[in-house]
């Protein structure tokens, strides 16, 4: 279920625009805080070196609210810091995807961020922006021995294949390249890295600073730097950084007076040495760095697997209920002539459980997160943590794939046995309860198995909420250690074992509801002999 985010970053930009129009609940702090003396700072923490996540509070790294087990650093971390103390206020980060950064923002979900994000126009007619905290130039990340690594302006990259971060101005920067091959726009710089290393790319246009910490990060990197009319033609406001705050935010005025006590020595210091922690030594080869990252990250990914058979467990559980519900409902026979009224409330209902059902299959599940963890908390007030948030989203999306598989499976049975049980005095919920269910969810049971396992590989997608689970896990570790292929090297390993484990176990289920292969047939009391039958005969 993948889609562009360019695309939910757009949707989400209608629901703020809706949101201005049609009176909602939700109020803004008068001191722009939604939690009383804390300061919530929401970022990637997967964009050194301005933020990382790693596994220790090494280096004055802070703990990451919303992610047990992981810290947060890099220069993004270390100003929030300094402006959390200036202001008197506690510091908590929230790890967010990059795309769901601005709607945490204007939901509540945060009171900041601080992520190296620049105040272009587009973003200032969604959030305000403080003074900026730091201000760069725009490179071009290259491969050390490759065809552009001498180059000295935008020309020598002609033909080149280029790429940027997507929702971000990098990207818009490459057509100024002449003839250049502008590749697709992705998700985070861990990718971009991993394309220029395994030549998809030829190269991804960066700020400075993150240039200098991929390359300290990976010694196949480095990157090209433009003389004053060389390179990129850019504005002030496209090179600098600042702090995104909602609309009117009464933090504004205090931070801008915040970072005028930093000086500017002091944060280009500050600069260096985030960049130096980067700074790693050569490969030692494929099964070391996978070693490495096992060793590092290894608890968080097993917190990760746990998180996602959870999920998807209970999950495919109520959605299995509430899929039986509605298709039980909907299967409910009304005679028009007897009951009207009661016939007519039945087409109302059916009417809304068909549209829950088409609503639900016909929209990604990455949509339907971002809509409801949002939406939740910007229109109702309703503030739901990212795993019940998790949970409901899945479990109504599962539910209204299995209300179809269900009703398929109950039509499925002959219609003799719902005669027969007419004829020896049952009633409907009779019939349904003791001859119909048990013959379809029999005949519907590896349905069910595939749905689950569709589901624990489905919750990957709800990285964009910030759920914690494997996949989230795993973009933070790449993030953190450039070593992207050996990461998802060890992620597609614990999915395999994940699915292969649940499909034994679901097959061994369904063995065991069909019975022996041999069983016995006593054909009368008055009988004592027993005869031996095969199953299978």
């Amino acid at each position: 279920m993948q889609i562009n985010k360019r695309f939910i970053y757009r949707l989400w930009a209608i629901l703020l625009l809706v949101w201005q129009i049609v009176p909602t609940t939700v109020l803004a702090n008068e001191s722009g805080l939604e939690t009383k003396g804390v300061l919530r700072v929401g970022m990637e923490a997967n964009y050194a070196p301005f933020n990382w996540s790693q596994s220790s509070a090494a280096d004055q790294a802070v703990a990451i609210s919303n992610s047990n087990g992981e810290f947060a650093n890099g220069y993004d971390v270390q100003i929030a810091k300094k402006l959390a103390d200036s202001l008197g206020l506690g510091l908590e980060i929230v790890k967010l995807e990059w795309d769901g950064l601005p709607p945490a923002l204007e939901s509540g979900k945060i009171d900041a961020i601080i992520a190296g994000m620049s105040p272009t126009p587009e973003r200032r007619q969604q959030i305000d922006f403080s003074d900026s905290y730091y201000t760069s130039d725009i490179v071009v990340v290259v491969k050390k021995d490759g065809p552009y690594a001498e180059a000295k302006s935008l020309k020598d990259f002609a033909g080149a294949k280029i790429t940027g971060q997507l929702n971000t101005f990098h990207y818009d920067l490459i057509p100024q390249i002449p003839q250049v091959d502008q590749q697709t726009a992705m998700d985070s710089f861990p990718t971009m890295i991993s394309s220029v290393v395994s030549n998809k790319s030829d190269g991804y246009v960066s700020e400075r600073p993150g240039a200098m910490a991929a390359v300290a990060a990976n010694s196949d990197l480095t990157y090209v730097a433009f003389e004053e009319g060389q390179g990129f033609d850019t504005k002030e406001v496209d090179t600098s950084i600042a702090v995104g705050l909602r609309k009117n935010s009464p933090l504004k005025a205090a931070i801008n007076e915040a970072l005028t006590a930093i000086p500017e020595d002091e944060r280009q210091d500050l600069m260096q040495a985030m960049v130096d922690l980067n700074q790693r030594g050569p490969s030692k080869g494929f099964w070391s760095d996978v070693a490495s990252v096992w060793s590092s990250y290894g608890g968080q990914f097993i917190k990760g697997a746990l998180t996602t058979l959870f999920i998807a467990s209970v999950s495919t559980l109520f959605g299995f209920l509430l899929g039986l519900l509605v298709a039980i409902f909907r299967s409910i026979p009304v005679a028009k002539h007897r009951q009207p009224l009661l016939y007519y409330l039945h087409k109302l209902g059916d009417f809304i459980v068909v549209a829950y059902i088409e609503i639900f299959r016909g929209t990604p599940m990455m949509v339907q997160a971002m809509l409801i963890f949002y939406g939740s908390k910007l229109f109702f007030n309703l503030d739901l943590s990212s795993i019940v948030a998790a949970l409901f989203i899945v479990s109504i999306n599962t539910g209204a794939y299995l209300a179809e598989v269900i009703r398929g499976g109950i039509t499925s049975v002959d219609k003799g046995q719902t005669e027969a049980a007419k004829a020896i005095g049952l009633n409907h919920t009779q019939t349904m309860v003791s001859v119909i269910l048990p013959q379809a969810i029999r005949s519907i049971l590896p349905t069910l198995g595939n749905e689950f396992v569709i589901n624990i590989k489905d919750t990957s997608v709800l990285n964009v909420i910030a759920v914690t689970e494997l996949f989230f896990i795993t973009r933070s570790a790449a993030g953190s250690t450039y070593l992207t292929f050996q990461t998802f090297f060890i992620t597609a390993c614990i999915y395999f074992v994940m699915t292969f484990v649940a499909t034994r176990l679901l097959n061994l289920f369904e063995t065991h509801l069909e019975g022996a292969d041999h069983y016995k047939v006593y054909t009368s009391s008055s009988y004592p002999t027993v005869k031996e039958e095969s199953s299978h005969a």
